[in-house]
């Protein structure tokens, strides 16, 4: 075969972790480049790939043709390749899973966009109204569909002039076919957002701090320089207004924005405040979109239609035009890392990554920010911002922290409520007010056990006990979604004469009992359970802002970001309950999860108020936390953080390895920390090999190890290097989550 003019390195979709070599025909010499989504042949059949590199020679004999180009320009911009080569190789992942999160499933199958039929008059509508009187009589159907469309101005869509008139398809085309109707073929635009209505609102005036916070990212805006800001502001003191203001100073340098949030239900009232105050395009990216609305969203951000995007981590990969300004909200967030899967990137530090790339401005907010980030900003490598007064006429609110051993001791049995958050739950009642109740778990009960043998019913397939969820009458694992319905009578285990007993609370319990003792109390629950459906995050969360509820209750989905003017107390049922967790980062997790959700209360112009529930008051964070006072736990926990030299003051990365039979997993665990050991330096710090906090989950039993090193790129060429010379089971499944939100899990 005639060597080619040039030849491309292509990564394909399928499972292979190196890239393959083709030949570039004359006819595709000057249209390929990198990131190029091409067709190749592979195996007598063709896969689909992206061009990694070009070259002038390939690196093997016998090289085959690229077989087609698959998008006229390439998929994945100049930066974003960059950035993925990066991601790849700081999260030691193959490259095509990154281009899997780039990419959507729509975008990678080449989805076409949707297509609908569109009626119009092709008569005026004198003709059409005598046409009609003539053929009413022979032809009813036909009549009633010229009859719909006199009042019309130009058209309607044919789906809808079915539905309306309940006539079949058949009648439009016999009227087209005389000449009385156009059909045209129209692009139904998917956007979520395309129907909504948002009154428009102007910049506020900002307080000396919000203003000279702007000012310092106004400078990097326009300057085009790259520039990571800390915006270290406390709950209510006006964050959003500043990201507001940021974004109008890229939009008239004509450079797009990446905003991220946490968690789908803060996108509702985000995309309200943005639609508000702007008026172009706005995408929007997040899992509980269709294929297709997805699929949309994304080609109107790589148009250029959209210069402002907001979605959930994985839209740090949008292929925004000129970008120029990329908001972190609510930095701090666990939501922001991915853990369950390829690569486990952390979209904060990925986004100061793409910052780098694209000469950006980046700003981290927060009320809590993780140890890192400020950290960093002490290190003069961040920019801090401090915003420690609540913007208008919002006030920090008083906090109370409650004994719940007294209350206890007071009430002869374990119990929900405190004495004052009940009264206080009576007076927002009474006075038209609201409370938002804070419980980090849903369901009912938490355990099912045995009075006699103390046998705890677990899941079959996970380590884990069941929860009691009273409206499906089931017990329900949580991890894999395993499901015991009725729930037994009886104890499996002993045969036992005692009635088996449930421990533990829940969201539901809590709503269950706050109904018996206020009966006419309306409440809403906001978990996981509540929230399964499409738009249900938003329809709660706008039932209860326009004051359909005097309680919210829920989980951590409601401990960040939302504001509500009415909210005057906040009860945070069962604050405690994460620092028993054996993980470096649990202290900080608490604190932050206490303090976001406390920010909740008096943020109008009444007064707000916070309980605060603990079995241990005395414990240094729940201290900190109830003063809202940050830089106290900062610099207790930082402290702690050097000794054992946790990040910042290293880099850390948890191998886990998964398998059906615990032995044999183990014993691969061991093999391939010994074998990581030899081709890694001696500054790395090797933990032994343990089971995961959930030891088992979806019938495989899982273990892991950590390692602590000055920095995580040495440990992508090692990885290679044992995964060459080390025979690990099939069966056996391993990965690396560098940086882990979690060392326990």
């Amino acid at each position: 075969m005639e060597p080619f003019p040039a030849y491309a390195s292509v990564i394909l979709d399928v499972a292979i972790d190196k890239a393959l070599d083709y030949g570039i025909p004359n006819d595709l010499l000057l249209t390929i480049k990198q990131g190029s989504r091409v067709a190749v042949p592979l195996r007598g059949k063709i896969q689909n790939g992206y061009v990694l590199d070009l070259k002038n020679k390939p690196d093997f004999l016998n090289v085959k043709p690229i077989a087609h180009l698959l998008s006229d320009t390439p998929l994945i911009p100049p930066d974003l390749f960059q950035l993925a080569l990066w991601v790849s190789r700081y999260y030691c992942s193959p490259l095509r899973d990154v281009f899997r999160i780039i990419l959507p499933p729509g975008v990678r199958k080449g989805m076409d966009p949707k297509e609908q039929l569109y009626v119009m008059r092709a008569k005026t509508r004198e003709e059409l109204r005598e046409i009609c009187l003539s053929i009413r009589e022979k032809s009813p159907a036909q009549a009633t569909i010229l009859e719909a469309l006199l009042p019309i101005k130009k058209g309607i869509l044919l789906s809808k002039l079915l539905e309306t008139t309940k006539c079949s398809r058949s009648s439009v085309d016999a009227l087209a076919k005389k000449g009385y109707l156009l059909l045209d073929i129209v692009r139904i635009d998917r956007s979520p957002l395309i129907n909504e209505e948002y009154f428009s609102t102007k910049p506020k005036i900002l307080n000396p701090q919000q203003a000279e916070a702007l000012k310092k990212i106004e400078t990097s805006i326009q300057q085009s320089v790259y520039e990571t800001h800390l915006l270290y502001g406390i709950t209510g003191s006006g964050k959003t207004e500043v990201y507001l203001q940021a974004i109008d100073r890229a939009l008239k340098e004509n450079k797009g924005t990446i905003m991220l949030v946490p968690e789908i239900s803060l996108t509702s009232q985000t995309i309200e405040r943005f639609k508000s105050r702007f008026q172009e395009k706005i995408a929007i990216l997040h899992h509980r979109l269709s294929q297709g609305e997805r699929n949309d969203e994304w080609h109107h951000i790589r148009s250029g239609k959209a210069k402002i995007v907001i979605g959930a981590r994985s839209a740090i990969f949008s292929p925004v035009e000129n970008l120029g300004l990329i908001i972190i909200d609510e930095e701090h967030e666990h939501s922001y890392k991915q853990s369950e899967q390829n690569p486990c990137y952390q979209a904060r530090d990925t986004a100061v990554m793409r910052g780098k790339l694209t000469k950006s401005t980046v700003i981290l907010g927060s009320a809590t920010p993780s140890l890192e980030s400020y950290y960093n900003s002490l290190q003069r490598k961040y920019t801090l911002s401090l915003l420690n007064q609540r913007a208008e006429v919002a006030s920090l609110p008083h906090v109370h922290v409650v004994d719940m051993k007294k209350e206890y001791e007071k009430a002869k049995r374990i119990t929900s409520f405190s004495e004052l958050l009940l009264n206080g739950i009576e007076k927002r009642i009474q006075k038209g007010e609201q409370t938002i109740l804070f419980l980090n778990r849903r369901g009912y009960h938490s355990v099912l056990l045995c009075q006699d043998c103390q046998h705890t019913f677990k899941c079959q397939h996970c380590d884990l006990p069941l929860t009691f969820h009273l409206g499906d009458n089931c017990l329900a694992c949580h991890l894999c979604g395993f499901q015991v319905s009725p729930p037994p009578k009886s104890c499996p285990e002993c045969r036992g004469d005692k009635p088996l007993k449930f421990r533990g609370i829940g969201t539901e319990q809590v709503e269950r009992a706050l109904h018996a003792i206020f009966p006419a109390v309306r409440t809403i629950r906001l978990d996981a359970d509540t929230t399964k459906h499409k738009g249900s995050h938003h329809k709660l969360l706008k039932d209860f802002g326009t004051g359909k509820a005097d309680v919210l209750i829920g989980t951590q989905m409601i401990a960040k970001g939302l504001h509500f003017s009415e909210v005057t107390l906040v009860g945070v049922l069962n604050s405690d309950s994460g620092l028993n967790i054996p993980d470096f980062r649990a202290s900080e997790t608490v604190f932050q999860l206490i303090t976001q959700v406390a920010g909740r209360s008096g943020r109008g112009s009444i007064p707000g108020e916070v309980i605060i529930q603990t079995g241990i008051p005395d414990h240094p964070t729940i201290q900190y936390a109830a003063k809202q006072d940050y830089l106290g736990f900062y610099e207790e926990e930082i402290g702690v953080r050097k000794i054992f030299n946790y990040p910042p003051f290293s880099h850390l990365a948890k191998i886990l390895f998964s398998g059906k039979d615990a032995k044999q997993t183990q014993n691969v665990a061991e093999h391939f920390r010994q074998a990581l050991v030899r081709c890694l330096p001696q500054n790395f710090e090797f933990q032994p090999v343990v089971p995961c906090g959930y030891a088992k989950m979806k019938d495989n039993h899982r273990f892991q190890f950590l390692l602590k090193g000055p920095s995580m790129i040495p440990l992508n060429e090692a990885l290679k290097k044992v995964e060459m010379n080390t025979v690990i089971p099939r069966v056996v499944k391993y990965f690396v989550d560098v940086n882990p939100s979690s060392t326990f899990f």
